[in-house]
């Protein structure tokens, strides 16, 4: 865990949290919750050490971090961040920005710890499934990818239809899908004319790989945000590329 004094950093924090440790607010861990926080600083030593003394100046503590982009100076952070119950999250954020050229892009709850090697572990768990694979692999995108949802889309002669669904997914079983066939990971525009209106209204950001094949693809979510980054999108088709191997 990542504490205010003395401000220095320990390192990431690997296990994996208990049943008993999860709640549909965040991960619970004795007097604490936790959110998980988008952050862009200078990228430079010490950027990341200030960071955690702000926080801990309200009380709060850098369990696991993951660094998402980097590019022109700029970091972009991924940090799972514990504070006591009853604590508004605009306290994080408020504390954050009081340093220099720090943002916070967004700020949700969060059950689990970040792990770096996500993507490799659920692609295991996904050739270790004796069942609906398909549905394995929908189910543990949205963890290993930072997002709300994830659907198996795939195309036929009657337009795009729903193959498999994360559990917060969009119950539709049919969605018009105009980008496909795909041929590479990209984000997609949110205001476009197929994009549901209730994705639309919460602001839903898209991206989407194809998945062995042009005519099918993953297709990720995120309600409010943040906006998926380079290196995420790339993330997203190296993740369909591997799984595809294993799936088809």
């Amino acid at each position: 865990m990542f504490r205010a004094s003395p401000p220095f950093l320990t390192g990431t924090r690997k296990s994996s949290p208990s049943d008993e440790e999860m709640s549909g607010n965040g991960r619970v861990d004795g007097s604490k919750v936790s959110y998980l926080l988008r952050v862009q600083l200078p990228d430079r030593p010490g950027s990341l050490g200030s960071l955690a003394v702000a926080l801990g100046s309200v009380g709060a503590d850098i369990v696991s971090f993951d660094v998402v982009h980097r590019s022109d100076g700029i970091v972009v952070d991924d940090l799972v961040v514990d504070i006591a119950p009853g604590k508004l999250p605009d306290t994080l954020i408020t504390a954050a920005e009081r340093l220099t050229d720090v943002h916070v892009d967004s700020i949700r709850p969060f059950s689990g710890l970040l792990d770096g090697h996500r993507e490799l572990e659920l692609v295991d768990r996904v050739a270790g499934a004796t069942n609906d694979r398909v549905q394995v692999l929908a189910e543990g995108v949205p963890k290993a990818m930072r997002v709300a949802w994830c659907l198996v889309i795939s195309l036929d002669d009657g337009g795009g239809y729903r193959v498999a669904g994360s559990d917060s997914a969009p119950s539709t079983r049919r969605i018009d899908a105009p980008w496909l066939p795909l041929h590479g990971p990209s984000t997609l525009d949110v205001e476009a004319p197929w994009v549901p209106e209730l994705w639309r209204d919460l602001d839903t950001k898209l991206a989407a790989a194809p998945l062995g094949s042009p005519t099918r693809a993953l297709l990720v979510g995120r309600p409010g945000g943040p906006e998926f980054r380079p290196s995420e999108v790339a993330r997203l088709g190296f993740l369909a590329g591997v799984v595809a191997t294993v799936l088809f």
